[in-house]
């Protein structure tokens, strides 16, 4: 049995940063990782970066709208090569940063005890011995108990759906979360017919009604059908499509429509039932996720995990944050803290982009504060007018009392950028007059901040 210093299990940014950072130390480190394919994680490989690369491309194809489906479909397969060329960089130059600081070994991980993993490699199971170990495993799609959805041959997930190389004339999404809706807005680009069921009343629900409307009619001015109330029952494959079948729950009515393809987007979960926790005494809630207190230890205490498997916001960034907090224990003064990052923001890669930081306007009401609201509409500005983006919403609540900006939605052209200038200013504790204030480069979005603010009276 071979004994290492620390055994991270799990190629993600968190768990990749600190194989790095410990084998720099001189730490010896075993990085265990299941698959050649996720190498780097599942940003560099299923996520962030083939995602938005494709997005990037969609946004070409929509130049042309008046292109046949087979320029439709080359153009889709061309770039669906180009993404997978990408990633395959990215993944070799992730496993050579890695494999300069710590042993690899490739293949699935169950614990034998709190601190012994087992791992199947091609030839044989090897047994590693860790002081220390980090489960950085990541997450995966929901796949819900749908009636035909395991034998059709058409129905893909998020990672499966960017490995078909045709583009499908007819894609259902079922789920309108942020992760169908980024697919819905790519691929109606690419030229595909999209629909999107929902199962849920609300379009983005968990958003101010005035900025979820405005995402909601750019998304329908694209083509995409979004279907409320929709239950699906039903995935059946013919000889040359598939039919969902759902229930309208608000008609009572059984629906059906052909596709070409259809993506299950109806959530993520924790990886780990393949872990085999219980040999090692690590605790999970009821949704399988890894329980953690604020330094990211589990209930026991050389035992760690980081990122999308101990639940909360599945970002790489904050991946890449745990592996920082726990650094911090290792070598620093500790005070870093799951508790203590101040305002997250996030992004949904639509067309534009959405993002927010913060409260929202009915989050901040009813968390009791007296609120200044700044809106604007994208088309105020110069530079989104220089883009041909104008469809977009910009939104920003600030406390009346003491001009603190509690929160921010973007729906513009590099809303991405934006919102991080608006989460630095929140976390440095700026009057919201700061921004308001502020020299920015002219013709830029940034400089939208002067109009946003300067709409408070």
């Amino acid at each position: 049995m071979k004994k290492y210093d620390a055994l991270i299990i799990g190629f993600g940014k968190g768990g990749k940063t600190l194989a790095t950072a410990m084998g720099k130390k001189g730490l010896k480190v075993a990085l265990i990782e299941k698959s050649p394919l996720m190498y780097g994680g599942t940003c560099i490989n299923i996520g962030c970066i083939p995602t938005k690369k494709l997005i990037h491309t969609a946004a070409d194809a929509k130049k042309n709208p008046q292109a046949d489906y087979a320029e439709k479909n080359s153009f889709y397969s061309a770039a669906i090569h180009e993404k997978n060329a990408l990633t395959a960089l990215l993944r070799q130059k992730n496993y050579d940063n890695v494999a300069a600081a710590a042993d690899i070994y490739t293949g699935p991980a169950r614990f034998l005890s709190d601190h012994t993993v087992a791992v199947q490699l091609p030839e044989e199971t090897v047994s590693l011995y860790g002081e220390k170990i980090f489960i950085n495993t990541g997450s995966e799609t929901i796949i819900p108990p749908i009636t035909g959805l395991q034998a059709s041959s058409r129905v893909y997930t998020s990672t499966t759906l960017m490995e078909l190389d045709t583009l499908p004339q007819r894609l259902i999404i079922v789920g309108g979360g942020y992760i169908g809706l980024e697919f819905a807005a790519m691929y109606a680009n690419y030229g595909s017919m999209v629909t999107v069921l929902e199962y849920g009343t609300d379009f983005l629900p968990r958003e101010d009604r005035d900025i979820a409307n405005v995402i909601q009619t750019r998304l329908e001015a694209l083509g995409i059908r979004l279907v409320f109330n929709a239950q699906v029952e039903e995935i059946t494959d013919e000889n040359d499509q598939t039919t969902v079948g759902y229930l309208d729950r608000s008609s009572g009515d059984h629906v059906t429509l052909p596709a070409d393809a259809v993506l299950i987007a109806t959530g993520r979960k924790a990886s780990t039932a393949e872990l085999d926790l219980e040999a090692a005494g690590v605790k999970m809630n009821e949704r399988g996720e890894i329980i953690v207190n604020e330094l990211l230890q589990t209930n026991v205490p050389h035992i760690w995990a980081l990122g999308d498997v101990k639940g909360g916001l599945q970002f790489t960034y904050i991946s890449l944050d745990d592996s920082r907090i726990i650094k911090d224990q290792l070598w620093g003064d500790g005070k870093r803290t799951a508790t203590n990052r101040g305002p997250i923001p996030y992004s949904m890669f639509l067309d534009p982009v959405f993002a927010r930081v913060g409260l929202n306007e009915t989050e901040a009401l009813q968390a009791g504060h007296k609120i200044k609201v700044a809106k604007i509409a994208e088309a105020a500005s110069p530079r989104a007018r220089l883009f041909g983006s104008t469809s977009g919403y910009l939104k920003a609540i600030v406390d009346a009392d003491s001009n603190k900006i509690l929160g921010a939605a973007f729906f513009c052209n590099n809303a991405y950028e934006i919102i991080n200038i608006v989460q630095m200013a929140m976390k440095a504790d700026l009057d919201y007059t700061f921004l308001r204030d502020n020299i920015y480069i002219h013709p830029s979005m940034s400089e939208f901040l002067n109009n946003l603010f300067v709409t408070i009276n």
